[in-house]
This record gives structure tokens, sequence and C-alpha cells, in this order.
């Protein structure tokens, strides 16, 4: 399956959670250590734009340059859709890409690294307002492949992922894939 469409079912499943999300709800605590619902969306708009950028034009100057604006979910929105608009050539799977600081790869890493980016907020988006969290599994497969990829060390150094922590063996796709990018499956707000 093409992990663009499995990027795209995630974030069809995060635009029902965005819709639920109110301005009193921005200044809540999430999952992600220090951050505000207001700080996780600005990042996803930011992430998303920033990928925009750099399949349209290799790389991207700016990954933290999103802006909420007046209305949170518009401008969720609208990075949804830029995102989606830059990744629909397939010609785009094949370009190089430079991500951030990771790296330059082709682009079909590089959706594959949004998809783990969206899936991975998802749930901190529905953790912080409390919603159930029902991603597509094959999506989940997917993220939990590039996840088990990520070493341990050195995440401090940049401070993408936090260290991962430890489930059972018997936990969840999700759960799994939750707890390699240091997220404790358990958290509520």
């Amino acid at each position: 399956m093409d992990l663009r469409e499995l990027d795209r079912r995630t974030l069809l499943v995060l635009d029902k959670l965005v819709a639920a999300v109110t301005p009193a709800d921005l200044g809540r605590p999430t999952p992600c250590a220090g951050w505000t619902l207001a700080d996780l969306l600005r990042h996803q708009v930011s992430e998303n734009h920033a990928f925009a950028t750099a399949a349209r034009e290799g790389s991207a100057p700016d990954w933290d340059a999103g802006v909420l604006g007046d209305d949170a979910r518009a401008a969720y929105r609208a990075s949804v859709d830029d995102f989606l608009n830059a990744f629909a050539g397939d010609d785009v799977l094949e370009r190089q890409l430079t991500i951030n600081h990771f790296g330059t790869f082709p682009g079909a890493i590089a959706a594959h690294m949004h998809l783990v980016d969206t899936l991975a907020h998802g749930w901190d988006l529905a953790r912080t307002l409390g919603l159930p969290y029902e991603p597509d599994a094959e999506a989940v497969h997917a993220a939990l492949r590039l996840a088990e990829r990520i070493p341990d060390e050195g995440r401090e150094k940049n401070g993408s992922f936090a260290h991962s922590v430890a489930v059972p063996d018997d936990a969840s796709a999700l759960d799994r894939f939750l707890a390699l990018l240091g997220r404790d499956p358990a958290w509520v707000s």
C-alpha cells in the first residue's frame, strides 16, 4: 500500500479530533512534555507545511514556522491540504528531500516519517481531549516498522523523540509504537 494513502487515512482520523478542539482546550497539557494542545497543533501545522515545502522545493528552511492564528482548526486544515497536495504526484516519492535535521531521504521515506509523526501526534491529541483514538491498522503497522528502526541512543541530542518505555509483551501494535517513541500508553490528562 502507498504510504501516502495510509497517511491520508491517519490525517482523516486527526481531522475529526481537531474538529472537536475548542479555544478552551488549547491550554490543556499533552503527553508531549511541556507542550499544551496549542503547542501540539502548532507543531503539526509546522510539520505539515514543512514536509510540503520539502516535497515542492527539496528542503524547507523552517520546520517550526506554523501559526495557528485566530482559528486553530482552519490553520490545521490548511496545513493538511498543503501536505496532501504537495505529496500527490508520484514523482515526489523518488525525489531526494531534506527532512529537518534528520537528513536527506527519498520522498517515500519522507512520507513514512510524516506518517509516524501524524500517527503519534494523533494519539497525543486524542489523549489530551479524552477521546478514543482508532487509527487505521495498516497505518499503525507501517509506522511501527519505522519506529522499530529508530535507535534509542542519541535521542536527547536533538529532542525529536523521548527514550522508549517498556510495555507488556502482549501490548497492542499501537501501544508498542507509542512506547518506542517514548510515550506511556497509559497517559491520561
